[in-house]
């Protein structure tokens, strides 16, 4: 997969589909991959007619890792001195990418940690986002989208010290949050766990992403000025990030569009992939559609 030197660091990323298409950037979430977009799914949206970049976050798949482990017992108690860099960071790091490919304007979703992201780049870059989709993510005010007891202790559970105990690990936060509606066997969240140790694990990455989600301030006033069409998509049994995040990111953006889906936990089950894509390319058609009335 290629790479590409943003902001000091190399940010692998990987596309599909026809250049000439309107570009679609999917950013994935904390400690996730960009394998973590199934190419089930990416097919869909390349065949609504989308150019579809992914890429991974630094401190995650093969992008550039840093150094240092936060202390997050500190950040929790507030002293953030420990903390390697912000959400707004990350977003940096995807416009940079975007702009090294040599895409002035794109559409952009993310999932979790990268929804946030994809507000981040909302905000920062109104003249590179032409739609955004934020899905099962919060808007940073701490008093929405709280996760469950159950979650929460999932997440924080200890990295494992080798391969099998890494994997295990992984299927058991798959479990605590995964979709109620849409159950998931143990054999297939192995071998999701086992392809992503194989393709790269750094548990110290996954803090440092943690504690720039634990820091960065609140978006709600930044997305209140985001004047493009904005779909916000959230699982009513989410147990992560729960749906009062999505509901709060919805009523932040002006004529943002909400759509939740009754069963679906923190993740995007197949049985769903056909109707959330098709609302994402109807939400970044819209934009298409307003920028071809401009031009008349």
């Amino acid at each position: 997969m290629p790479q590409a030197r943003v902001n000091g660091l190399d940010i692998e990323y990987v596309t599909d589909g026809d250049p000439a298409d309107p570009p679609f950037l999917l950013v994935p979430g904390l400690g996730l991959q960009l394998t973590v977009w199934d190419p089930g799914f990416v097919d869909l949206l390349r065949r609504h007619g989308f150019f579809v970049i992914r890429l991974d976050n630094r401190d995650s798949g093969r992008s550039a890792k840093l150094e240092g482990r936060p202390d997050l017992s500190a950040v929790f108690s507030g002293d953030v001195s420990s903390v390697a860099y912000a959400i707004d960071d990350l977003a940096d790091d995807a416009a940079g990418l975007l702009a090294r490919l040599g895409i002035e304007r794109a559409h952009v979703a993310g999932m979790s940690m990268g929804g946030m992201i994809t507000q981040a780049l909302a905000i920062r870059y109104p003249r590179l986002v032409a739609s955004a989709c934020s899905i099962m993510s919060t808007t940073g005010d701490p008093g929405v989208g709280a996760p469950t007891a159950e979650a929460a202790a999932a997440l924080l559970l200890p990295p494992g010290s080798d391969r099998e105990e890494a994997i295990a690990r992984s299927v058991a936060i798959s479990r605590a949050i995964g979709s109620p509606g849409y159950p998931v066997s143990d054999d297939v969240l192995r071998e999701r766990a086992a392809a992503a140790y194989d393709r790269s694990y750094c548990p110290e990455g996954f803090s440092r992403q943690l504690a720039a989600v634990l820091t960065s301030p609140d978006r709600t006033q930044g997305l209140g000025s985001v004047r493009i069409p904005f779909l916000v998509v959230h699982g009513e049994d989410d147990p992560l990030i729960t749906l009062s995040g999505g509901k709060a990111t919805a009523a932040a953006v002006p004529d943002a569009r909400l759509l939740t889906f009754p069963g679906m936990g923190h993740e995007l089950p197949p049985q769903l992939w056909a109707e959330i894509t098709a609302a994402m390319a109807a939400n970044a058609n819209s934009a298409l559609s307003e920028v071809r009335r401009a031009g008349q």
